[in-house]
């Protein structure tokens, strides 16, 4: 690569707007080394140069020590890059710049993209931009990511900024300068950097690992810098935030002018009057994640789904079974393909239509700021459960997945809020689960479709919620941390950043039906097509798979759904919730079939199921354990066996409880 840039930014600026505006679709999501923080890297050309994108984790300041900051800090300190680009939110000026002065004191080149400039505009606020860079001694180019608009400008910025020396803003007044520059000279750290001086100044602690600082030579200097502090007559960790903020103000104040009154409400507080009503909030959030359901269950995702189910039946499997017997392959070889393959892998993407509907649905509501409002909202409902406004956001996400979901949850600042965080996010259900809830709903509800996936969506909410009444009692007992979140204005998303979200998503859904899925779907065909003496049988209920699900169905029995391939699906399910319905399909045979029949499971699962065990089947399948590799995430995010196993079985006793309820209810009120 020619050049490497960094994109540093607070939390809603606008970072990834940016970083997809300028990597499009060469980027690529991972995990920084031995850590669970997640890192998006991409590519772009400039003038025939290539540029490595890293888009760093948003944060608000670099004072604290959580794992995003730790990552971040370290990754713009001692990578190996050539310009950061600030992203600054110019709506939120004064905040946003702290970050911008630390950035600006790690002597690295920084080029400050000013972002949301036509919020700013629609408020009747306009900036001196000239000046705030002259004060700054840093470029700062005005944008609007949302749009597009000043990217071109930027690059050049970047590209001027290029090995610049860096000249630091005049920040301190001289006291608080001769201490920061005293304890440069007297800090065992070779280099020492200016910011390890100023984190000194304010926690009186050597951070940097192997700098290890002899405890008297430590007390000394902690002790001089007391006494010239204390002339202050403020606390030391708080004359740097003092400083800066003073000099911000000092700043926004000279660039600033207003031609509205500031009295007049702005687009987003006029909507925030309605969306976030003390008594309407929460209706309303029903009311918009019911309109989602309906999008995707309703007319819109039927007709989507009806020719993507014709192209899947009478093109991709008519066409490669017809293939298959024209070069007069072996029975066991088709069987294999069609009653293996084809069935399991086109049982879970026959449901992609309605999916990527659910996950484009899902991407509008976080771009245009709406899911943000949904935390906000569910603090003051959670809180009264033992749990914060913050935790919801684990949860929203866990309508994706739940792995980065349980991620998400290290951003608490409690183990208590954390743990119990991870231990109710599975109960939301993620898109992987979506394919069963849409066959069954499609076999037993056709007339009422969205309302009966809603409310399964709707039990995963009320069960985290009842969870946490219960495990803040028994099992989580602690204080609820205190919740503060910043808002973002409402925008319009634009079709390039929902493009880029729905298809990641989809991306995804895809790559497991056609690995991890067709694996699985392979060793179920071989497991129910064969004896434990390896001979092959006629009847599935003779085959390794059929003994092992009779052994283990009695379990489910009270639950309605005692049948050993229902029983198999759901132990399958754990490595993936989509094979599920793969697993079903290819135990119940559809794959021959589906060729002939656009019914494809319908058929069989009326043969087994009745609406109310159906019902509780999904149910059992919202609630219990999760897939694999969100119990490896837990394990590590916990970094307890003993409370990820708690967790899990936890998990799976509710589902069966709950599943046990509806049967078994819905059967009293039937005799009823």
């Amino acid at each position: 690569m020619d050049l490497h840039i960094a994109l540093v930014g607070n939390p809603n600026s606008g970072k990834t707007t940016l970083f997809n505006d300028l990597t499009g679709s060469t980027q690529y999501v991972g995990n920084w080394p031995g850590v669970t923080v997640e890192k998006k890297t991409g590519k772009m050309k400039y003038e025939g140069k290539q540029i490595q994108v890293t888009d760093l984790p948003g944060i608000y300041s670099f004072s604290t020590y959580s794992l995003e900051e730790v990552i971040a800090r370290e990754f713009v300190e001692e990578g190996a890059i050539d310009v950061v680009v600030n992203i600054v939110d110019a709506s939120n000026l004064q905040r946003n710049l702290f970050l911008s002065l630390q950035l600006i004191e790690m002597k690295k080149p920084v080029v400050i993209a000013l972002n949301m400039m036509d919020v700013l505009e629609s408020r009747g606020v306009t900036l001196d931009i000239a000046a705030l860079s002259e004060a700054l001694h840093v470029p700062v180019v005005p944008i609007v990511a949302s749009k597009g608009k000043g990217i071109d400008e930027l690059m050049r910025a970047v590209e001027a900024t290029v090995g610049k020396e860096v000249v630091l803003p005049d920040v301190y007044h001289s006291d608080v300068e001769s201490i920061i520059s005293e304890i440069e000279r007297k800090l065992p750290i070779e280099p020492c950097s200016r910011t390890h001086a100023i984190r000194f100044l304010e926690d009186g602690v050597v951070a940097t690992v192997g700098h290890a600082m002899d405890p008297l030579a430590l007390a000394s200097l902690n002790q001089w810098v007391d006494e010239k502090v204390s002339k202050r007559l403020m606390d030391r960790d708080m004359i740097i935030s003092d400083e800066k903020y003073s000099f911000i103000t000092s700043i926004t104040d000279k660039i600033t002018s207003n031609t509205k009154p500031s009295e007049v409400k702005t687009t987003s507080d006029k909507i925030d009057s309605v969306l976030t009503h003390k008594y309407l909030a929460i209706p309303i959030f029903l009311l918009i994640m019911f309109g989602v359901f309906s999008m995707a269950f309703g007319p819109v995702g039927a007709f989507v789904k009806e020719y993507f189910e014709i192209f899947i039946e009478e093109v991709v499997i008519s066409g490669i079974a017809g293939f298959l017997v024209s070069v007069g392959v072996s029975e066991w070889l088709y069987s294999l393909v069609v009653d293996g393959i084809l069935a399991g892998v086109g049982s879970v993407l026959s449901f992609l239509p309605e999916i990527s509907i659910l996950f484009l649905m899902l991407s509008i509501l976080e771009d245009s700021g709406y899911m943000a409002r949904a935390a906000f909202i569910m603090d003051r409902l959670l809180r009264r459960f033992g749990l914060s406004g913050r935790s919801f956001i684990p949860m929203i996400m866990g309508f994706g997945c739940t792995v980065p979901a349980l991620m998400a949850a290290r951003t608490l600042e409690s183990e208590r809020d954390r743990r119990l965080t991870m231990m109710i996010t599975p109960f939301m259900s993620c898109g992987a689960r979506f394919p069963v809830y849409a066959v069954f709903a499609a076999a037993f509800f056709t007339d009422s479709q969205p309302l009966v996936v809603f409310s399964i969506y709707l039990m995963g909410i009320l069960v985290a919620v009842i969870s946490g009444i219960i495990l803040k009692r028994f099992v989580t007992k602690g204080r609820v941390s205190s919740f503060i979140m910043e808002l973002p204005e409402y925008r319009l998303p634009t079709i390039k950043n929902l493009w880029l979200h729905t298809w990641d998503r989809i991306k995804g859904f895809i790559i497991k039906a056609g690995t991890i899925i067709l694996v699985a779907m392979v060793v179920i065909w071989f497991l129910q097509s064969y004896d434990f003496a390896f001979a092959m049988v006629e009847d599935s209920a003779d085959s390794i798979f059929g003994r092992l699900g009779q052994a283990i169905a009695p379990i489910f029995v009270p639950l309605g759904f005692g049948e050993w391939r229902a029983a198999m699906s759901l132990i399958v399910g754990l490595i993936a919730k989509e094979a599920v319905v793969g697993t079903l399909g290819v135990l119940y045979g559809v794959g021959e079939t589906a060729v002939e029949s656009p019914e494809l499971l319908t058929g069989p699962l009326k043969e087994v199921f009745t609406p109310l065990s159906a019902y509780a089947f999904m149910a059992f399948t919202l609630l219990y354990m999760p897939c694999i590799a969100a119990f490896a995430t837990m394990k590590r995010e916990m970094n307890s066996w003993k409370w990820t196993l708690i967790a899990v079985g936890y998990q799976t006793g509710v589902a069966w409880f709950v599943a046990f309820a509806i049967y078994q209810g819905g059967i009293w009120l039937q005799l009823g």
